[in-house]
């Protein structure tokens, strides 16, 4: 794990946000960061070497498969870890009663 998703991880995992998530989740053809399963969440850690053409493929792979996906980057994640995890407590509240990510 990258230093930032280590920094998230301590933040979402053992059910924190109101999810359970996984580390290095394989589905299909790629390797998620984290995923939860109820709800269908998936969260991808963006940094600047990312292939974004590759991204655009692998969001659309996820969001076929019922998964909604959220992106966040190193620097959100190393300058306001709060706010990066009450992110990821917002989509879970979402997903969960609307079904669709927040707004």
């Amino acid at each position: 794990m990258t230093i930032s998703e280590a920094t998230l991880w301590t933040g979402i995992r053992n059910g924190k946000t109101g999810a359970r998530f996984r580390r290095q989740v394989p589905i299909g053809p790629w390797i998620a960061d984290f995923a939860a399963f109820d709800p269908m969440l998936v969260i991808e850690v963006d940094g600047p070497s990312h292939d974004w053409r590759d991204e655009q493929h692998r969001t659309a792979y996820l969001e076929a498969r019922g998964f909604a996906v959220l992106r966040l980057s190193n620097k959100d994640i190393a300058t306001d870890t709060n706010g990066a995890v009450s992110t990821v407590e917002r989509w879970v509240r979402s997903l969960r009663s609307t079904g669709r990510p927040p707004d």
